[in-house]
């Protein structure tokens, strides 16, 4: 899975990064991908998605 950040839904809460810290990153008060490939090692990408408040992180599949 590959995650997506709608930069215009953040609000730069920084759960992902808490959350999921080797695939997000907070940059200039919002969420940012630093390691696109990083969900297909990492389990906490759903976490991450399901806690953010405002439903900006979606989860697609790798074409």
């Amino acid at each position: 899975m590959k995650p997506i950040v709608d930069e215009d839904l953040c609000i730069g809460c920084g759960a992902c990064e808490e959350i999921c810290p080797s695939v997000f990153q907070v940059v200039d008060e919002k969420s940012k991908v630093i390691d696109p490939e990083g969900c297909e090692f990492q389990d906490c990408c759903e976490a991450a998605e399901e806690n953010c408040p405002v439903e900006a992180i979606t989860l697609v599949a790798n074409a």
